[in-house]
């Protein structure tokens, strides 16, 4: 997997870039968990989404947020690390200018960024939001939300309570014209620590399926 190193708003930000053959592929982005509490693009979940992405056929982009490894700044909140998604996503598109879908995923902290770049990107046809901490972060900007995603989370998650994700889903189906899929995954822990990994990530295969055969926002 090339390593890279692409220019973000505050100097350069390191990633991994997995492109596929076909020129036409999808294009997705995956967004690591929180910089202050050890999060990085090699976080399990966030590689093994990577990868689920990948072997589906899309050319797929993972980086460190600034402050994190090779990337230049310090953290910021969730507003520079917004910013540094956007970049992201500029650098992959301009080199996929032909895809015809693009998609974000996110865990955790991750998962917060992306829904965010969502509302500002219109172009993003899909995402994935892997544990989100609705109890930790506002996610009241989702109004209306622009396209169709999958939200998964543990029903044993301590960090990120499964009441407070439930909400979140109940306020999102309220919006019409995009379908917001839910899954609860029964035991399991926000990391997805075994043997929760592979269940979660066949949930994210199976539904990023659907939705590219179905052609819908």
């Amino acid at each position: 997997m090339p390593e890279v190193i692409f220019p973000g708003p505050e100097g350069r930000l390191e990633g991994r870039y997995h492109p596929q053959k076909d020129r036409d592929a999808p294009i997705a982005i995956v967004l690591h968990p929180h910089p202050q509490f050890g999060g990085t693009m090699n976080n399990r979940v966030v590689y093994n989404l990577h990868y689920a992405f990948y072997n589906m056929g899309f050319t797929v982009l993972r980086f460190n947020f600034r402050g994190v490894g090779r990337s230049q700044g310090e953290y910021d909140q969730g507003v520079g690390e917004l910013s540094d998604a956007a970049s992201a996503l500029d650098y992959l598109q301009s080199m996929n200018n032909n895809a015809k879908h693009c998609w974000v995923a996110g865990f955790s902290f991750g998962a917060w960024i992306g829904m965010q770049l969502l509302m500002r990107r219109p172009e993003i046809t899909g995402f994935i939001s892997v544990s989100p901490p609705a109890n930790m972060y506002d996610f009241s900007f989702l109004a209306p939300c622009p396209s169709s995603g999958l939200i998964i989370n543990g029903s044993n998650d301590r960090v990120a309570p499964p009441a407070d994700t439930v909400n979140l889903v109940n306020k999102l189906h309220e919006q019409k014209g995009i379908t917001v899929t839910h899954d609860e995954m029964e035991g399991a822990g926000h990391f997805f620590e075994d043997p929760y990994m592979d269940p979660m990530i066949d949930t994210v295969r199976t539904y990023v399926r659907r939705r590219l055969t179905e052609n819908t926002r």
